[in-house]
This record gives C-alpha cells, structure tokens and sequence, in this order.
C-alpha cells in the first residue's frame, strides 16, 4: 500500500516545468522579418545549457526539414547554442524547434518562427515541443527516489552504528546491505535511462549505445559514474570492518576508519549536488555546501530511523543506544532547518513564490510533512526520557535491594562468640539440645555452614509492565516517524525535479525581454467602398509588427492581407503613432514598399503608455481608408 502511494506520487508529481534555464532571446527573433536569410539560428539562455544530437530542427514554408550543421556554443559561451543554415534558404516563414539540457539537468524545449523577406501566406503548424516521455519521465522519477532512499539506508545506517553503537548489529548487516545494492542499481537503471530522458524518447532507447556514450560525457553522466565508483570503495571499507560488523559494542571503529567513513558520505552527497539544482544559479559553491550538508543529514536521521526501528523488532535495544541516537537526530533536525531555510530561500527568491509557482507550494507540502515528522520526534523523545527516569528509578531500587540482601547474608557468616560454641560443645556431649535438634559438628567452619545464594537475574533481562508499556510506545512512534519520513523523500524527490520560484520568475523576465513573442503585433482590419453604388467594395487587414515594441528605437514590418488571407499589393501605406495623453504626435513612422511588405528601420517612441497607431490604407488613386487601433508600449 504504501510503495504504491509512493508511486503514485511520483508518477503525477513530476510536471513539464521541470527545467532551471529559461531562453532569453532568439536570433532571428520570433516573429520577426528579416531581409534576407540568416547563416546562423542563435539562442541565448539564463544559464549554461548542454546539447544534444538533435538539438535543432529547422521547417521551411512547405514543412520538409531544412539541412543545417552541427549544433554548437556561440563565441564559446556555454549560454547559448547555435546552428548553422544552409546559404540558399529561400523566403517565407521557417520554423525552429529546439531541445537543450539546462545545467541543472533537466531538459527544456521551445519552438518558434521567422520570416524571411514576407511572411508566408499560411504560417507552419509549429511542432510539438514536449519535454520529456510520459513513460520515461516517470521511471526516471521513481529511479531518482530509490537512490534518496537507498542512500538514507546506507549512509544512516553506517552512521547509527559508529555513534550508537548498538551492542547487536547482526539485524543491520542486511539493511546496509540491502541500502548499498539498491543505490547500485537505481545508478545503473538512471545511467542508462538518461539518454532517453533528455531525448524525450521511451523506455525502449535506454539500451541505445549512442545515446549510453553521450549520457558518460554530460555532468549528470559523470556524476552517476562517480557514485558507482564511491558504492565500490564503499564496499571495500565495509568488508574491512566487518569485524565490527560482527562484534558491535564490543569492537568499535578506528578514528581512521570513521574519517574515511565520513569521506565516503561526503562524496556519494556531493554525486546529487553536482548534477541537479545546487550547481547552477546563484552562490553556486555555498549552494553546493548546503545540499551536501542537507543530504547527509537527512541520510543520518531517516536512516537511523530505520535502523533503530529493526532493531526493535529484532533484538533487544539499551536505553544508552536510544539516548544516542536521540542526539544525533537532534543535531540532524538543526542541520536540515539550517540548509533548508537558505535553499529554500535561494529556491524561492521570494515570499509571494511560496504560493504562485508549483515549487513553493510542493515545499510548502514538503515543510507540512516535516512538522509532522518533528512532532512525531519530539514525542520519541520524550518516550526516551521517561523510560531513562523508569529505568533509573528501576536500576536505583535494584541496588538497594541487592545490598541489603548483601549485608543480611554477610550477618549469617559472621562466626559465633566463644560461650556459645562451648556451651554448643557442652550439649553436645549430653547427646543433644533439649529442644531436640540437630548440631552442627564441631569441626564445621568457623563461621556455620554457608547459605546457598540466591540467584541474581542479569540487569535488563525483564521489564517491568510500564517499562514494556513505553517500549511499545517508542516503537510505534518510531515507526510513525519512519513512514512520514517516506512522504517527505517524496517531496524531496519532487521538488528536485521542479522549476524552482526564483528561477520561474527569471524565465518570466526573460520571457518579457527576449521576445517569446518579442515584438508588439496588431491587427487592424480595413473596409473600402462597400457602402457607395457602383463600386466594389475592398477589405483586408494590415498586421503591423515593432520590434522590441518598447520605449525607444523599434523596426516595424507591415503586411497587408486581403479577405482570403493573401498577400495584397497597395500603392501606399502610411502609419503614424500619437499619444494623448502627453500631446505627442502624430509621428510619421515613414514605411516603405520592401516588396511585398512595407517597414521602417527605425520608429522612435519615447514614453510608455497606451499610443494611437493610425494606419491609412490606399487602394487607387481616389480610394483610401484610415483605421486607428491602440498600442501598448512599455519600458
């Protein structure tokens, strides 16, 4: 039941906003005309990006896929990625879709369109631009969970065994086991699904040898590598202190073992921060410390709790090894609340995203479930407490007791005085005490015949009725605390995965400046003649573009169409631009016939606000139409 909540989960927590870059402009621009033909197709993005074999695909007019080169850097810049086209592209509309890994290792996809020398009369349908396979996406996410867990139980477990230092470890060799195969094989099954995740292909290609070789030369490729590697050495530091592993209490771990112990956590941490949100961004090496930290944290309390919870149920567990562990999730609970205000923070960039973007609300899922799992600690702990003041109580009594029995014992030893062993001597020879009792023989020891001793039950082999009442209580708050903690690897695993606020709100800006679309296009439809005798009426519209449409220098493009959509030839076009509101204008834009359509390289509009851009249409030398429509126009 509760592997199949977890899968579920995963499948529809996962979202298509699941990137860290955002593109912040195109060159051509979207939408844009150009005069002539470009060489190149250049995008530039927020952050560093990776890319594929198939990271371009380029449609002329009629559909069929343009031959362009090899997809690269830009001037060496790893923000961007550029094409190569073909020196005899023709005109008309072409359509670019483009597919990148953003550094965070997500992948991130777009499509868009430019024109060269007029628009095409019927603009291209524009590819679907899927981020990743439904089908893959969720294996991979469930993949990416099993190695948070896994980790948690190797790590967690190593670490309870070292500080706690249990007395019986047998019950935690298959756990560490069990947490060292399963980390092993999620890396092997996410090394070989990841060129199919960031292809956006199925399950199927994940055998694929291209996309295999591809996948070891990424980060996120070395990074997998590299946590095989440190599984290795780790099982190579576990067979050498497998002599711990069988004493326990009794043979502890060496400073040096312990070191490399740390050493090792510390790297296989570092194989998730490297490769997901930690290592792009802002305040990268800081962001990096906090992951690692907040990992291994998270790994040492959730861990822990699984082991402490078999060892529960499997041998028996001193009050001193809880106290132990007690501390240690202490520490742990002030780590995790340290790293995870700054990356929530850094994650965030600000309050309103807490409630705006998909990743502040699934932290703020993720911070619910953690303070029920702080709840449920606290209530462990004071279990802990009060069965440590039972047990003293208990131990405290059972000294007493033992040391009174000590003295009585040690009063019926004591020999005789000198009377009463000569008047014992003297009955004896009378044949025996008037009472009728047996004597002791004269050569018995000096001090009577000894007592037999009463035998001592060892200390903690019984529990009293309330000390077995709060072991039950501990074992069931633990185990609460276990399956809540499940949740939260759910939510970690999520948020992983997600497009963090600050970084949702700088894909927005980019968005805003770079032109996804970039220009200010209207529509302003016209209607001449239809309502005198004789003349036959002539509608259409004009789509009037300015580029960047902001305050200042903008290029404007011009098309005229008629009511069947094509392009129509007119004998003059003139539009000006005015605002009201502050007496500005009109100002001529002063277009010209390029062909086919009509533009100006440069129409200055010096303020922002809501301008009137009036287009006067001339169809003959008697006909023409003016038409007004407002635009607006921002910083």
């Amino acid at each position: 039941m509760l592997l199949g909540a977890v899968l579920v989960l995963l499948l529809l927590g996962g979202g298509p906003a699941s990137a860290h870059a955002a593109l912040r402009s195109a060159d051509p621009a979207d939408g844009s005309v150009v005069k002539t033909a470009p060489d190149a197709v250049t995008l530039t993005f927020t952050e560093s990006v990776g890319l594929l074999d198939d990271s371009f695909r380029v449609f002329d007019p009629d559909n069929r896929r343009v031959d362009t080169g090899e997809a690269g850097h830009a001037d060496g810049r790893a923000d961007t990625a550029r094409i190569k086209l073909p020196a005899k592209l023709g005109t008309g509309t072409f359509t670019v879709a483009w597919r990148v890994v953003s550094a965070d290792s997500h992948p991130i996809a777009g499509a868009f369109t430019f024109s060269v020398g007029t628009p095409s009369a019927t603009p291209p349908a524009l590819p679907g631009t899927s981020v990743e396979n439904p089908a893959t996406e969720g294996l991979f996410n469930i993949g990416r969970y099993l190695g948070y867990l896994a980790a948690a139980l190797l790590i967690g477990t190593a670490a309870f065994i070292a500080v706690c230092r249990p007395p019986d470890v047998r019950p935690l060799r298959r756990l560490l086991l069990a947490g060292g195969w399963a980390l092993a094989g999620s890396t092997v099954f996410l090394l070989l699904l990841r060129g199919p995740y960031e292809a956006g292909t199925g399950p199927a290609q994940a055998l694929d040898p291209s996309g295999l070789t591809r996948t070891l030369g990424t980060r996120p490729g070395l990074a997998l590598v590299a946590r095989l590697a440190l599984l290795a050495a780790a099982a190579a530091f576990l067979l050498w202190q497998r002599k711990v592993l069988r004493e326990g209490e009794r043979e502890q771990p060496s400073r040096v073992a312990l070191a490399a112990g740390a050493v090792l956590a510390v790297g296989l941490a570092l194989t998730w921060a490297a490769a997901e949100h930690a290592s792009a961004g802002i305040q990268v090496p800081a962001a990096m410390t906090s992951t690692v930290l907040h990992l291994l944290a998270m790994a040492v309390w959730l861990g822990g709790l699984a082991a402490l919870l078999t060892l529960f149920y499997r041998a028996s567990v001193p009050s001193r090894v809880v106290g132990r562990f007690s501390q240690l999730a202490g520490l742990s609970v002030t780590v995790l609340v340290v790293t995870g205000v700054y990356q929530s923070w850094r994650g965030l960039g600000s309050v309103s995203a807490l409630t705006d973007t998909t990743y502040g609300r699934v932290l703020l899922a993720k911070l619910a479930a953690v303070t029920l799992l702080l709840l449920a600690g606290a209530r462990s702990r004071r279990t802990v407490t009060r069965e440590r003041t039972a047990r003293s109580v208990t131990v405290e009594t059972a000294e007493k007791q033992e040391a009174r029995e000590a003295r009585e014992e040690q009063e019926a030893r004591m020999p005789e005085p000198v009377g009463a062993r000569a008047e014992s001597a003297v009955e004896a020879l009378a044949g025996g005490r008037s009472d009728g009792s047996v004597d002791v023989p004269v050569d018995a020891p000096v001090g009577g015949p000894r007592l037999p001793e009463k035998p001592r039950p060892p200390a903690g082999a019984t529990l009293t009725p309330a000390e077995d009442a709060q072991r039950r209580a501990l074992r069931r708050s633990v185990l609460a605390e276990v399956v809540v903690s499940v949740v939260v690897l759910v939510f970690t695993t999520v948020l992983t995965g997600t497009l963090p606020g600050r970084a949702a709100a700088e894909a927005a800006t980019a968005e805003q400046t770079a032109g996804l679309p970039v220009a200010s296009v209207t529509t302003v439809p016209f209607v001449i003649g239809s309502g005198d005798p004789g003349v036959r009426g002539v509608s259409g519209q004009v789509q009037v573009t300015l580029d960047p449409g902001r305050v200042g220098d903008s290029g404007l493009q011009a098309v005229v169409y008629g009511p069947d959509g094509g392009f129509v030839s007119i004998p003059e076009l003139r539009i000006s631009f005015s605002l009201p509101g502050q007496d500005i204008g009109p100002l001529d834009a002063k277009v010209t016939d390029r062909g086919g359509y009509w533009a100006a390289d440069t129409v200055n509009l010096p303020l922002p606000g809501t301008w009137e851009m009036k287009v006067t249409v001339r169809v003959s030398e008697t006909d023409q139409v003016s038409e007004s429509k407002p635009v607006e126009i921002v910083r």
